[in-house]
């Protein structure tokens, strides 16, 4: 498998979790709200890696699973600067 398309689908799940931390960070854990932010971007994900045809080969999961946790973390940073700003 090319890099490529491996790179464009982890830039996307980072871009795409951004809101979905920046939401999550202001819910209270484990509520609905906080569960739903943080698996609602998932269906997404899974099409645009089928849309790509990176496919499912374990080499793409650590890349993939550190642009989606990589996401939430930086939507969540954002609200926290925003909130302080």
């Amino acid at each position: 498998m090319h890099w490529t398309p491996l790179a464009l689908v982890a830039g996307a799940t980072l871009l795409l979790n951004l809101p979905f931390g920046f939401w999550r960070a202001g819910v209270r854990k484990f509520s609905p709200a906080w569960f739903v932010a943080v698996h609602a971007p998932v269906p997404l994900i899974v099409g645009m890696r089928l849309a790509a045809g990176v496919g499912w080969k374990l080499s793409t999961f650590p890349v993939l699973v550190a642009a989606f946790f990589g996401g939430q973390l930086l939507g969540s940073r954002i609200r926290s600067v925003m909130k302080g700003a």
